[in-house]
């Protein structure tokens, strides 16, 4: 297939850009950078393609009752309590407060504005993979390491504070997982891995610049759910490294433990990233999703409303308790989960209650012996650092000893069915079915992050919502009320609330699109691994015509 956007890519053998490349991006697009990410997929893809067949072999496996376990032939890596993580890497020692967000120009400045140690830019859950977000956010984040970034709309006008002696966050960008491809961009005619894209096209332009200004080329992994999946990034940096001529070691990974089989090889993916690991993050709203997903066949694991799944919870609290042990002992970060709120302005007293919960959240958090925890709005960073500051006087906890001794977590801990008095209420399902309605709608307008009941909500608590309303009809479960959860009644509350949504909507809305792909999820008429993967060829710009100057 010929390209309908002729760049400086077809002067390379084999690769074809299925999208246009703007004036202001080209040199993001080089010839270079993008035999860089050629020759990565030729490298690597057939190792991706068959690590995500091992997943569903897994997830069949699960399915007829093989629950997930530490593994036996790593045993021993577990047992080898002398091997360590490296040395903390320059801009990623004090990481106490980290906030989070897409790769827009007014985010990454007002992101890197932000009293906080880092930054993580993201191109998975609070970004739409449209072609037009992806380039942008390339050149934003090539701006933003450059310390060049100016931006202006309707009249108002943003700028990088780059005041003598002032802390700008150390940047890390997290690139799509390993389940998304990006189909703008064909190697040898076969779709890119939306992480191999991400991670090269950043890396290539940006490692030695970053290198320069005090930090260095530092990436968020997520979505992992076998140790090799991290030895496969491992095997790419060090790649990378050498292709360039950066002294291995030089990047740095942090991951994200977001899925049950991750929770069981912690100190695997830690080994496998060897010199490159930066630590391991408490991704929460995927954790829990996660938890549906891969347990979905088993009434027994049958999860309350959304609001009641607390970091309380037994499960969720032994995987919490596993993974700060687990990163201390090999000397790398505990990093802790997402506060989600944002600034209720229109009401003083919510507001004030919401703030309160925030600043519980992360006392646990700090107490537990985490080093950092995210935010996902610049409001909520000193109420965290207020936290963080009276409770971890030193840059991290990485070598303090433990608060309190530590009990051996076990299979059972991390798979504890949710204790006894949590329900599932008719609101609880009609707040999932708004957020995942809801958040689907902006997802295929291009937005990736949205506002909602004042928490930002992004694919992962999109998941949790489908995915829960799936699990009670699917097993049949009652609301307090001791209503069965059948797929009729569901039916009924969803027609009733997308009715509202319409309502409400402003020219120009999707719902009804996001309504048809919603809706056979939660009636339990289909399963989809991922509603990113199912509703992503909406968003590209393959097979329409899209405007945009050709090279």
């Amino acid at each position: 297939m010929s390209s309908p956007f002729p760049t400086v890519a077809e002067k390379i053998k084999g690769v074809q850009i299925l999208g246009p490349i703007p004036d202001n991006a080209k040199h993001i697009f080089s010839q270079e950078a993008l035999a860089f990410v050629a020759t990565l997929h030729r490298g690597f893809e057939n190792k991706r393609q068959e690590l995500l067949l091992n997943r569903k072999k897994e997830q069949e496996l699960r399915d007829q009752g093989k629950l997930p376990n530490f593994l036996p032939e790593t045993q021993y890596i577990r047992d080898d309590k002398t091997w360590t993580g490296p040395p903390l890497a320059p801009g990623l020692i004090d990481r106490r407060c980290e906030i989070t967000g897409p790769t827009d120009r007014k985010m990454v400045i007002n992101a890197l504005n932000s009293n906080v140690a880092t930054y993580m830019a993201d191109f998975e859950d609070s970004l739409t993979p449209a072609w037009k977000n992806l380039v942008d956010g390339q050149v934003n984040l090539y701006d933003g390491v450059r310390r060049n970034l100016k931006f202006e709309t309707n009249g108002k006008k943003y700028e990088l504070n780059l005041s003598k002696d002032r802390h700008i966050p150390t940047l890390i960008v997290r690139p799509r997982g390993w389940h998304l491809t990006e189909k703008h961009v064909l190697v040898d005619g076969t779709p890119v891995s939306g992480g191999i894209f991400d991670f090269g096209i950043y890396f290539f332009n940006n490692a030695k610049e970053t290198l320069a200004r005090g930090f260095g080329p530092y990436f968020y992994l997520p979505k992992m759910e076998h140790h090799l999946e991290a030895k496969l990034w491992n095997d790419i940096f060090n790649y990378s490294q050498d292709y360039i001529g950066l002294p291995r070691g030089t990047i740095r990974g942090s991951v994200l433990i977001e899925t049950i089989p991750a929770v069981f090889q912690m100190d695997e993916i830690i080994y496998q990233l060897r010199e490159h690991s930066a630590g391991l993050n408490c991704g929460r709203w995927d954790y829990i999703f996660s938890y549906i997903k891969c347990l979905r066949n088993h009434p027994e694991f049958v999860l309350p409303d959304r609001s009641q799944i607390t970091m309380s919870a037994p499960f969720m609290s032994a995987y919490v308790k596993l993974l700060v042990h687990t990163t201390h002992s090999r000397k790398v970060h505990a990093l802790g989960g997402m506060a989600a709120q944002i600034p209720i302005k229109e009401d003083q007293e919510r507001n004030r209650k919401a703030l309160e919960n925030v600043t519980k959240d992360k006392l646990r958090e700090v107490t537990l012996g985490c080093d950092s925890c995210w935010v996902a709005h610049p409001a909520l960073v000193p109420v965290v650092l207020k936290v963080f500051n009276e409770h971890m006087k030193g840059p991290n906890q990485i070598d303090l000893p433990p608060k309190e001794p530590f009990k051996p977590i076990t299979q059972r801990d991390l798979l504890a069915p949710f204790v006894p008095g949590g329900v599932i209420t008719e609101a609880g399902i009609r707040a999932n079915i708004i957020i995942g309605i809801s958040y689907i709608e902006a997802w295929l307008r291009n937005v990736g992050c949205v506002p909602i009941n004042y928490l930002m909500e992004d694919a992962a608590t999109a998941e949790v919502s489908r995915t829960q309303i799936w699990q009670w009809v699917t097993h049949g479960a009652h609301t307090n009320t001791g209503k069965l959860i059948s797929k009729d009644y569901v039916k009924q509350l969803l027609d009733e609330e997308y009715k509202n949504l319409l309502q409400n909507a402003k020219p120009g809305n999707k719902f009804k699109q996001a309504f048809t792909y919603f809706a056979p999820e939660a009636l339990g008429e289909k399963y989809s691994d991922f509603v990113t993967t199912l509703i992503y060829d909406d968003v590209t710009t393959i097979g329409r015509s899209i405007p945009g100057e050709k090279l």
